[in-house]
């Protein structure tokens, strides 16, 4: 049987480095990608955990945990510097890419959001409608290890999907996707294209992707980032620093598995690259028809989950009149 064009979606999976610690910089390049998806006929493309504007590699490597270390407070202070604020506009130019060209796009920022006091760090991830509206901001609701030294945890409030031509799209950060009730929500809300946004690393992508392919019954786009010494422009502030670090940080890995747990496109590694795939939404209805986790295959009388999605903030203030 052939699919119906109405059936497909064609997806753009960018694998990139960040201008590391550069914001404008960065937003520029993923604005070019942007592009490049879309001349490539994608209605929907992606970008890795915290790419804008880069992981905290960092901490690994200098002694992160340090007390009062001077090396460490200059090291947030710049993070803080360039990260992303959504109320002060800089998402506005990847929205304004996203609507000039019709395309749907999810990112990994790094959110200094004003809701949380301005100068807290959450990694975040974006989904921005074809329209250019941001739809759904993620906050991952737990940093992974050293992570927990740069990034605060998130909240609920993100744990939504959104309609992308025949889908219903979600999004988890990092070893989130670990997390068997954080994937369950994105079940119970419909999910079957799930991307799984990653720093970098096939061993990151190589066994997971398969498996929450397989676990769905959908597809999974796993995208990650690349980050090597020599993306980090010689004056930036931490380049002498990252002398400490190794040459690849991240190496990418970046994939597409299909809801039967197969390859669609395999783990790309060592090189900046579009992937590009057209999606066929008839094979996750076959895919469910022996399994599906929030509808013929659940038992809600035994077992439910409740979710809180409420935004998380320090007060709740009541005005007089």
């Amino acid at each position: 049987m052939t699919a119906r064009p109405a059936d497909t979606l064609t997806v753009g999976l960018a694998q990139i480095a960040p201008v590391w610690l550069n914001r404008d910089a960065t937003t520029a390049k993923i604005v070019t990608w942007i592009a490049k998806a879309a001349a490539a006929g994608c209605g929907f493309v992606v970008f890795g955990e915290a790419l804008l504007p880069g992981y905290p590699f960092w901490i690994e490597h200098t002694d992160g945990a340090v007390f009062e270390s001077d090396l460490q407070k200059e090291c947030h202070a710049l993070y803080l510097d360039q990260a992303v604020c959504i109320e002060a506009g800089h998402l506005q130019p990847i929205c304004e890419a996203a609507a000039r060209h019709k395309i749907a796009v999810m990112v990994g920022t790094i959110e200094r959001p004003l809701d949380r006091g301005g100068h807290s760090l959450y990694c975040s991830r974006v989904h921005i409608g074809a329209d250019g509206a941001i739809a759904s901001v993620h906050r991952k609701l737990q940093p992974t290890y050293e992570e927990r030294l740069s990034w605060s945890p998130g909240d609920g409030h993100g744990l939504q999907t959104h309609a992308v031509g025949p889908f219903t799209v979600g999004g988890l950060n990092c070893w989130e996707n670990w997390m068997p009730l954080s994937r369950a929500a994105l079940y119970a809300l419909g999910e079957d294209l799930h991307v799984a946004l990653w720093p970098g690393n096939q061993r990151n992508t190589d066994v997971t992707s398969p498996f929450l392919a397989r676990e769905g019954r959908s597809y999974v786009l796993a995208v990650s980032g690349l980050m090597r010494r020599d993306d980090v422009p010689s004056d930036s502030p931490v380049a002498a620093m990252l002398a400490r670090c190794p040459d690849v940080m991240a190496n990418g890995g970046s994939c597409i598995a299909a809801p039967d747990g197969g390859w669609v496109i395999p783990p790309v590694t060592d090189r900046e690259e579009l992937l590009v795939a057209t999606l066929d939404h008839r094979l996750v209805r076959r895919e469910r028809q022996n399994l599906d986790l929030a509808g013929h295959y659940s038992r809600p009388d035994v077992t439910r989950l409740i979710v809180n999605r409420r935004r998380q903030s320090l007060a709740e203030f009541t005005d007089g009149a």
